[in-house]
Parts: structure tokens; C-alpha cells; sequence
């Protein structure tokens, strides 16, 4: 009776452990970065319209098919308006600015904090005239 009792705590403390083990990798695997690709051909965004969660990071994968320069800037409309009339020749300092070369991939990482519906623009010269636009919707967590 006693080698029994001991193997059934013993059953009993590996499944605790277990279950304390997979809780802690489902919190792990929540605070990872969701990756969403963005595919740039043709001078358009593809897709031009992405729903990602507030609070939770974001790896965008932005892949340039193109043989030209792009750039993914994502704001709302008050940074787009300064932009369409800035003078930044290039942008790497902000995860939400990024230029892409002709025929190369970008990866930045974004956090939003708060629901609300921004756009993602190419702004260098007529670019953003000829579609080269899409809509991020972050929603409520």
C-alpha cells in the first residue's frame, strides 16, 4: 500500500507540474509577437487592410518584390500630413517608419497600445498618389 500512494503522489505532483508548465507556456507564447507579412509589388501594399490586437506585439515582415525603393509608415493622420511634406530620406529609427530597399525584407516590431483605425502609407514621391496605401485596424485585446 505504501509503494502505491507514493506513485500515485507521485502521478499526482507530475501532472501538477505539468499543468503549472503548460499555463506558464500558453502565458509565453501570449506576450510573443503575432507576424504579419506585408508583400509590396507593383508598388502596392498586399494586404492593404490587416485587424491586430492592442497591447500585444507585432512583427511585420515587409517583403519589397519591387526593382525600387519603398517605405511602410504607419500613423494616423496628422503624422501622414507631416510626412507628404517632410524631408526624412530615410526611415529607420522608428519601428513604425521603415524603408525597404528594391528586392529586400524589413522586420519591425510594434506594440499598440490602444484600439483605433491608422493607415500605412509609402510616401515617397507618387507613391502614395498611385495606391500605395492600406488600413491598419487595431482592436480591443
Amino acid at each position: 500500500m505504501g509503494i502505491d500512494r507514493a506513485v500515485a503522489a507521485l502521478g499526482l505532483g507530475l501532472a501538477a507540474a505539468l499543468g503549472a508548465a503548460a499555463v506558464a507556456g500558453a502565458v509565453g507564447r501570449a506576450n510573443e509577437p503575432i507576424v504579419v507579412e506585408i508583400d509590396i509589388h507593383y508598388s502596392h501594399f498586399s494586404p492593404d487592410a490587416i485587424t491586430v490586437p492592442a497591447g500585444r506585439p507585432i512583427t511585420f515582415v515587409i517583403v519589397n518584390n519591387d526593382p525600387i525603393d519603398h517605405e511602410w509608415i504607419v500613423g494616423d493622420a496628422a503624422l501622414h500630413e507631416r510626412h507628404r511634406t517632410g524631408t526624412e530620406p530615410v526611415h529607420n529609427a522608428r519601428p513604425t517608419e521603415v524603408s525597404i530597399d528594391a528586392l529586400h525584407e524589413r522586420q519591425t516590431t510594434v506594440t499598440f497600445a490602444s484600439p483605433g483605425t491608422l493607415t500605412f502609407v509609402c510616401h515617397l514621391p507618387g507613391h502614395e498618389a498611385y495606391g500605395m496605401t492600406g488600413t491598419l485596424l487595431v482592436s480591443a485585446p
